[in-house]
């Protein structure tokens, strides 16, 4: 199922590219040969940021895709959840 919302998609997007500039700031760092603390600090900002923007993601998945989907059947709601479930899991 695709993502309805697009308030999601591009609050989605605006993350992403903030995340993508953070792992650009640290390609530079390494080539400015900056203090490996300084680089391990933008390393945990990038890791928690993609962490969030998973969660926020999953969030707008299960309030979008489950509860406001289309009809979908017993089964196929099932499976959803189950799919959300798994994914969940996975986050560290």
């Amino acid at each position: 199922m695709k993502v309805p919302n697009t308030a999601v998609k591009k609050e989605l997007q605006t993350r992403l590219n903030r995340i993508e500039g953070q792992v650009r700031g640290v390609q530079k760092m390494l080539d400015e040969d900056r203090e490996c603390q300084e680089i391990v600090q933008q390393l945990t900002a990038v890791r928690a940021a993609v962490h969030n923007a998973r969660l926020q993601f999953m969030r707008a998945y299960a309030r979008d895709c489950l509860l406001q989907g289309p009809a979908l059947s017993e089964a196929e709601r099932t499976e959803m959840i189950d799919d959300l479930m798994n994914m969940i899991a996975k986050v560290e």
